[in-house]
């Protein structure tokens, strides 16, 4: 399928299972580049992908994402493999065998998406987990650094082997502050050499790797910056992009959040996380402020973030009735849900 238009740098979402009117209109305008499901969108496998079908029936370019990293933020799950948290991988096997463990899991994650035309997920979680976040806690891969950036870069090796890229989430990392920022502004009081030698580790790692994109946290690292993270040039374009060489797509956390309040109205909001170097502004579950973004944005000339968007898309298109009774999908669904099993029982 060849794609002629320019992806925008918003990422918007549904009220529910179908299209309406409206969000056919937004779906059409020039400043909308992405799409996220929830989990309000969802019912059947069947009915996902007819959904998928009537976006891309509007705008066939648009990237089409989800949280689907596993364990609590898992938002398909009926006809899904149950992906397990991060955290539980290390618990359940032996060291020999959790890289062929963690890379068979996320193919899995990844594989069932890509066979209802998902792109990606926004998945590995990068956050070091400091036993002080509730909000990551067991959603991270390791309490140890580089544990947690070998392990989440199998997981999206994986990923990649079934044509998704990945999404590195927390930036700079969300682990060491315990309030939860869709209902806060955390503030992180450590110096950057602490936050570097630590909560940086596993983004390095994933960098080096090629990692595809990067979600900001809505957290404000003071010894850094007066500003969150996804809201700072001195994080993305200083930090991030200059220092650690990263050249793929940012995302802004979801701009409802109430991490992401301090900065006025939505319009506000969008413009101050695109200043800042993002590529692709979340707004959702706010139907009313989304018109005003988007009329905001309308005339920004986006043509120089188009390689960074473009990457995001699926490599390769999946069929998932051949996927499903595939031997390999048989067997590392087997294997997963041993993991999940022992999360759950």
């Amino acid at each position: 399928m060849k794609f002629k238009e320019t992806l925008g740098p918003v990422m918007i979402d549904l009220r529910g299972q179908t299209l309406d009117s409206e969000e056919k209109d937004f779906l059409n305008h020039p400043a909308v580049g992405g799409l996220i499901f929830f989990t309000r969108n969802y019912e059947s496998p069947e009915q996902v992908v007819g959904l998928v079908q009537a976006i891309r029936a509007v705008r066939p370019e648009l990237l089409i994402a989800v949280d689907h990293e596993g364990g609590r933020v898992q938002r398909f799950r009926e006809g899904f493999s149950r992906i397990p948290p991060a955290d539980s991988y290390a618990k359940s096997f032996a060291d020999d065998e959790l890289q062929s463990l963690l890379n068979s899991a996320g193919w899995l994650m990844a594989a069932e998406l890509r066979s209802i035309g998902v792109d990606f997920s926004f998945a590995p979680v990068l956050d070091v987990d400091c036993g002080i976040s509730q909000i990551i806690g067991d959603r991270s891969f390791s309490q140890d650094a580089k544990m947690a950036g070998d392990y989440a870069c199998s997981f999206a090796q994986g990923m990649r082997r079934a044509g998704m890229s990945a999404v590195g989430k927390h930036f700079p990392g969300h682990g060491a502050v315990a309030l939860d920022s869709h209902l806060h502004l955390p503030i992180d009081p450590r110096p950057y050499e602490e936050i570097e030698t630590k909560d940086l580790l596993p983004f390095i790692k994933l960098i080096d790797e090629g990692l595809e994109g990067i979600m900001p946290a809505h957290v404000v690292y003071k010894e850094v910056d007066s500003l969150p993270a996804g809201f700072s040039r001195v994080w993305v374009e200083g930090i991030l992009r200059k220092k650690l060489k990263f050249n793929g797509a940012v995302f802004s956390d979801d701009l409802s959040m109430a991490g992401a309040a301090f900065a006025g109205d939505f319009p506000d909001r969008a413009n101050l996380a695109i200043e800042a170097g993002c590529d692709m502004v979340l707004v959702c579950n706010n139907p009313d402020a989304l018109g005003y973004v988007l009329e905001s944005l309308e005339n920004l000339d986006w043509h120089d973030r188009q390689p960074r968007l473009t990457a995001m898309r699926g490599r390769f298109s999946m069929n998932r009735s051949e996927l499903l009774a595939s031997a390999e999908w048989k067997e590392v669904a087997e294997r997963i849900a041993r993991v999940t099993n022992k999360v759950y029982q």
